[in-house]
């Protein structure tokens, strides 16, 4: 069957826009909390980032388990079987609770050793125990709310979940502001406030989730079943998100190790960091959800078994990925001076700060072609070891070594340490390239 771009963009944009905005919602609350924090104390500000780094690696762990559900749940929605779709949901809900469970249990009651992973400042240390203990509660419920709103995507029901983030992040900002000002005559709590604000949030988002798959046209658990063993179906999950899972190890201790870095240069190196980092993920929304909404595409129509359509979908797709990346690029570029012009930093921050965002807006271009093709494309069809073993090569060969070397032996810069941080995504552009033409992800999952 022949495809056209309009039949291909309209199926792409409307996977791809809630998607986007969801993405855009979960980015706006770190903005939120970078502004506030950061009109309260540099250093407030500084500490909740390196802090919030251990949601990172839960979100990292969550994404290998939500992505195998992701991958088949598209696939088995193409097909049709909706049997197979809900089991595939009890898979990744139970998956998820031991993951948020176990980090729960250590942000609660570990939380300095966690801190002290990432800085050697023991004023970001304090700052950064306090929010942990509070934002320990958000993280157990991450893992089942993270399942829901994944099989809505791979369900028909996108729009949704971009309602319930956007309304969550709306909720957030609202009671980050009550919370770390004291909006409403109570006593302003800062750090702990965000902190609050966001386990509260995950709260209703959670609660949001439950009360709309309980309705008509959703995917919800059967709690009678939800034990039930399947054996062959878990195995097809554990093949597709064991790589998966690996990769988002690989990836999300590397990824941390290099906020790490930036934590042992201390507190302006830090506070320069933070908000690039916030300014990456905002720009990355459109990447991360092209990632998604292509990603279920492709899976779609494998799990159809209309794999001549998927593979010109994903060429398609390819072009795009390119045409993301220079805009994102030039976005990064045009926002920069804005950025520094309204950010309070100290001096040395302040000119930390401009040369990151210059380093970061040429590493755009490698996140935005890597992204789509490895998350999105090569996901869709089960190609979930390339991710692992490039990772490996790029990431902890070269650019963690570097990084490492940079900060604790020959005491470089922290522009230059940043730079070799970003080495990895840039540099695995042709071998990406390379691999896509081989077509090892036209493959059809589903029994």
């Amino acid at each position: 069957m022949g495809i056209n771009n309009k039949t291909f963009y309209k199926k792409l944009f409307k996977l791809t826009i809630p998607a986007t905005v969801q993405s855009l919602m979960l980015a706006l609350v770190a903005v939120a909390d970078a502004l506030m924090l950061g009109s309260v104390e540099q250093n407030a500000m500084a500490a909740v980032t390196l802090a919030t780094q251990i949601q990172f690696i839960q979100n990292m762990l969550l994404s290998g388990v939500v992505a195998a559900a992701s991958v088949l749940g598209a696939q088995y929605y193409g097909k049709g079987d909706s049997g197979s779709l809900v089991r595939i949901f009890h898979i990744c809900l139970k998956l998820g609770a031991c993951i948020s469970v176990v980090f729960f249990i250590s942000c609660e009651f570990f939380p300095h050793l966690l801190m002290r992973i990432f800085t050697d400042e023991q004023v970001l240390i304090d700052i950064g125990v306090k929010y942990l203990k509070i934002s320990a509660f958000s993280y157990l419920l991450t893992g089942f709310s993270q399942s829901y709103l994944t099989i809505m995507k791979v369900s028909g029901n996108q729009k949704y979940t971009a309602v319930v983030s956007s309304s969550a992040v709306g909720i957030n900002i609202i009671l980050n502001a009550v919370f770390i000002y004291g909006l409403l005559g109570n006593t302003p709590m800062s750090v702990k406030g965000a902190a609050l604000a966001t386990a509260i949030t995950r709260f209703i988002e959670l609660t949001a989730c439950i009360l709309l798959s309980m309705t008509s046209g959703f995917v919800k658990p059967n709690f009678r079943k939800i034990f039930e063993r399947t054996p062959l179906l878990f195995k097809d999950y554990r093949k597709v998100m064991m790589p998966l899972l690996g990769a988002a190890m690989i990836w999300g201790i590397g990824f941390t190790s290099y906020t790490a870095f930036m934590g042992h240069m201390g507190t302006d190196a830090a506070a320069a960091n933070s908000v690039t980092a916030v300014i990456r993920d905002l720009i990355c929304c459109i990447t991360d959800g092209m990632a998604i909404g292509g990603g279920i595409l492709i899976g779609n129509e494998l799990g159809a078994g209309m794999l001549e359509d998927a593979k010109k979908y994903g060429d398609r797709l390819v072009k795009i990925a390119f045409v993301i990346g220079f805009v994102s690029t030039g976005i990064m570029l045009a926002v920069t001076p804005v950025i520094e012009r309204f950010i309070m930093l100290t001096p040395d921050a302040a000119k930390t700060l401009h040369g990151l965002m210059l380093v970061m807006s040429v590493y755009m271009i490698g996140r935005a072609v890597n992204t789509i093709m490895i998350n999105g494309i090569f996901s869709a069809g089960g190609d979930t070891f390339y991710d692992l073993y490039s990772l490996a090569v790029c990431m902890w060969c070269i650019a963690v070594p570097l990084a490492a070397l940079g900060t604790f032996v020959f005491n470089w810069q922290p522009v230059i340490v940043y730079a070799c941080t970003c080495l990895d995504e840039v540099g695995k552009i042709p071998w990406t390239l390379h691999h896509y033409s081989k077509y090892m992800w036209v493959k059809n999952l589903t029994r």
